[in-house]
């Protein structure tokens, strides 16, 4: 038998988050991105308060290795600097249980700080816990934030808090013409106080793992432990060991994220895509390393040289140098937003037109190789990118197997001798995918498909906006009514059925996948949608033709792949014909781009 790396016991909750506070378990999650909801957090407590299990907590205890990279962790302060445990599965519990019982901020998915208020009903038999509103704070019946007893028991003023809530409860009473509350209904406010307190009593499940584990075997245990089969999470786990053994980079990194969120000037925003702290780690990892896999990034932060295999403190601190300097490349603004605005020329200039983010991850990881590693200008980055751009978000190139295709593309980059040959090797990947066959069979085929997200309809729509067409029967351009603020409260522009749902139904046509065929589609400015409604297209049609004259008619129906006639085409004819004129128009649109 192996030597044993772990050991399972139980811990009491109290000992945990003390623990906790105090510095000596790290958890992270009290200074990153808090993802539950209130009413997650709410039914926690409900789930303790009835003895039932709330799961596993998973530590870690720190490497000796990292030891002296070690540092404090969480918004609060701590009397210890250097955690001697990580917390690898549990962190949203003990997040949303530490934050709530001891009045500990967190930040939200927005990076925004805030409180996680729960209220507490001590008369209640059941539902004893609510999330907070301004109500609970106004009704006296409700101890509106249940931190105020756990925080009262530790500075020993529980019994002056049971006193006022009783004191003000019959205040309430009395001004409403109630009966006082009785001897037993005060001993059942003071019994129901004392059994929220021993939630800190509660037994934790807690899985100890051994310094002497490696990453995976601690990978290896949380997949035995979870009956469902589930994997670590590696986002989760690269970002703990960052927040411990790299504190500046993670906080540059969640800098960087957060003003992504916001809109400012001279800030990472865009309105293509809101950061995450994962996505920046791949953009890291790819662009300082050449690897696209997650799990090399936690190998990388230990020291692990990834050609020998061996571990070593000079390598550590070689990675975490040349990690610190791919962040600083990754994250200069100079680069993110021109690259964005290459992103933006090629058609795709909304987040909402882009069906998968690692397209915009892993092209940017190959924008910056490209122009610090091959040293291209910024003409024939320009070019490429914008046609590198559109070929992987219309064939889902980062989509599939998106680590497999990256490292593959790593690979083949360590033969590249110059920036004629680099250009050359990406645009000969391009041609592999976007050939003559792929527009004429593949890309029809790919359009007979009902799917809302499909990136084939986010093609076309970019094909649009490269060749700068109206919206149909109109003068106005769709690109500047998918950019943000632009709507309000009511859409700018619909897309629309071209043979309307209650048409369609009339002639028997009546599932969804028939009716919101792609190839059904197309944005109209918002007085067009009005005027079309449920009008049958032999009805509509006729008037669009009178009003814009025969030439202008025509123009606008080859800009949005109607075929001639198409409002006297049987139905499945017309979608036939149309996915073919649709290709057309992105084949067009990729051509456009390859002029320059």
């Amino acid at each position: 038998m192996a030597g044993k790396i772990f050991e399972s016991h139980n811990m009491d909750l109290e000992f945990v988050l003390k623990e906790i506070r105090v510095g000596r378990i790290g958890l992270p999650d009290l200074q990153r991105p808090f993802v539950w909801s209130n009413e997650k957090v709410k039914n926690l407590y409900d789930s303790m308060l009835n003895g039932f299990p709330v799961g596993y907590i998973m530590l870690w205890e720190s490497p000796e290795s990292y030891s002296e990279k070690m540092e404090n962790i969480g918004l609060n302060e701590k009397a210890l600097k250097m955690p001697k445990c990580l917390v690898i599965d549990g962190q949203q519990r003990l997040t949303a249980l530490v934050s709530s019982m001891y009045n500990i901020r967190v930040k939200d998915s927005k990076f925004k700080e805030r409180n996680i208020k729960i209220s507490y009903n001590p008369l209640r038999e059941k539902d004893r816990f609510e999330n907070w509103t301004p109500a609970f704070e106004k009704n006296p019946e409700w101890i509106a934030d249940l931190s105020t007893v756990f925080l009262a028991k530790e500075q020993n003023t529980l019994s002056k808090l049971r006193r006022n809530y009783i004191k003000r409860l019959n205040e309430s009473y009395e001004k409403n013409g109630h009966a006082l509350l009785t001897d037993e209904q005060e001993d059942l406010i003071e019994t129901r106080l004392n059994e929220l307190l021993g939630l800190e009593k509660y037994p934790l499940p807690v899985l100890e793992i051994y310094r002497s584990a490696g990453e995976e075997e601690v990978a290896e245990i949380f997949v035995r432990v979870n009956s469902g089969g589930q994997k670590l999470n590696e986002n989760d786990f690269i970002l703990t060991l960052l927040s411990v053994y790299a504190r500046e980079s993670r906080d540059a990194i969640d800098n960087f994220c957060a003003a992504s969120h916001i809109p400012a000037a001279g800030t990472s925003y865009n309105h293509l895509l809101e950061v995450s702290p994962v996505h920046l780690v791949r953009m890291i990892v790819g662009f300082g390393f050449k690897r696209a896999r997650l799990k090399y990034a936690y190998m990388l932060l230990r020291g692990k040289d990834l050609e020998s295999g061996l571990v070593t403190e000079e390598r550590r601190n070689e990675n975490l140098a040349r990690f610190r300097q791919a962040l600083a490349v990754v994250t200069d603004l100079n680069n993110w937003h021109a690259f964005l605005n290459i992103v933006v020329q090629g058609g795709y200039v909304s987040g909402k037109l882009i069906a998968a983010q690692n397209s915009i991850v892993f092209s940017y990881v190959l924008y910056l190789i490209a122009k610090y590693e091959f040293k291209l200008g910024s003409i024939e980055l320009m070019g490429l990118f914008r046609r590198w751009f559109f070929m992987a978000s219309i064939t889902s190139y980062f989509s599939t197997s998106v680590e497999t295709d990256a490292e593959r593309l790593f690979a083949d980059m360590k033969n590249l001798k110059d920036a004629g040959a680099f250009e050359q090797y990406l645009q000969s990947v391009i041609d592999s995918r976007l050939t003559e066959d792929y527009f004429k069979i593949t890309l029809p085929k790919n359009l007979e498909s009902s799917y809302a997200l499909s990136p084939y309809w986010y093609a076309f729509l970019a094909a649009q906006n490269i060749l700068n067409v109206p919206m149909l029967f109109s003068t106005d351009h769709l690109a500047p009514y998918l950019m943000p603020g632009m709507s309000g409260s009511k859409n700018a522009v619909d897309k629309h059925h071209i043979f309307p749902r209650n048409y369609l139904a009339s002639i028997g046509i009546h599932t969804d996948r028939d009716c919101n065929q792609i190839a059904n589609f197309v944005y109209l400015d918002y007085q067009t949608n009005i005027d079309i409604s449920d009008r049958a297209p032999m009805e509509y049609i006729a008037d669009y033709r009178k009003r814009l004259g025969q030439e202008n008619f025509e123009r606008a129906c080859r800009e949005h792949a109607l075929p001639p006639n198409f409002e006297r085409m049987d139905y499945f004819s017309f979608l036939k014909e149309r996915r073919l004129l649709m290709a057309q128009v992105i084949q067009q649109a990729y051509l456009r781009l390859c002029q320059g």
